[in-house]
């Protein structure tokens, strides 16, 4: 494997790219750098059920999901136990309830899986199908494992930016909410002549009779105020 090839993952930036493209972008690097890498596809476990959040072929993801459809085979045991799984010959192999003779149906005579334990709460597979019997050997397990390496620090990086990036819009959007609901009390409470509570319990009932939220039902009030001809109704 290639120096190259670990460099284009440190040229994804991430407030450019969304998380989704960025596992796109591993899954598409494995496929073109890596020895005998037909197919790709990307397993993450966040202690729900387990997806594919990459493939490189439908074949791929067709053969991820009857693993996640059994609870059993060799990305999903990659992923639990963080070790790597190999599966020389699908053909010959009977582990996880006969699996791998589904894979070597589909055309996948061999399989390897690498765990990436990319947070402590999100854990990975790096999943390569190849087509022929034997195609991983030392050499091609060995750039599996260490490509599988630089991108799940890449990957925990782009998690950790991702969710920064989340509960700061979070936070952005609950402040926003809460200055226009105080300012719709305060125009209600002038109004009605009424304390903060009853201006709430107002706007409330106004939201429940609308089935509106209470930002909408907040903005529109003043909205209103500030435009009195469109109407007095919030």
């Amino acid at each position: 494997m290639s120096d190259r090839l670990l460099a284009r993952l440190g040229l994804i930036k991430f407030d450019e790219t969304e998380l989704p493209a960025v596992f796109r972008r591993v899954s598409d690097f494995a496929h073109e750098g890596l020895p005998s890498a037909d197919y790709v596809s990307v397993t993450v476990m966040t202690g729900r059920r387990p997806y594919t959040a990459a493939y490189t072929d439908e074949t791929a993801l067709r053969l991820d999901e009857l693993q996640y459809q059994g609870q059993l085979g060799p990305c999903l045991q990659a992923a639990a136990e963080r070790s790597t799984v190999l599966v020389p010959d699908t053909a010959e192999d009977t582990r996880w309830n006969r699996w791998p003779l589904h894979a070597a149906r589909a055309g996948a005579g061999s399989v390897l899986s690498v765990p990436m334990p990319i947070l402590g709460d999100v854990s990975g597979a790096l999943n390569i199908y190849g087509r022929p019997s034997g195609a991983f050997d030392d050499d091609a397990v060995q750039a599996a494992q260490t490509f599988a390496g630089h991108a799940t620090v890449f990957l925990a990086n782009a998690h950790l930016y991702d969710r920064t990036v989340r509960l700061a819009r979070q936070m952005r959007d609950a402040m926003e909410n809460r200055a226009v609901i105080e300012q719709a009390k305060g125009i209600v409470m002038a109004e009605r002549r009424c304390g903060a509570d009853d201006a709430f319990a107002f706007l409330t009932k106004i939201s429940q009779d609308s089935n509106r939220k209470l930002r909408d039902v907040a903005t529109a009030l003043v909205a209103r105020t500030q435009s009195p001809e469109e109407g007095t109704a919030p």
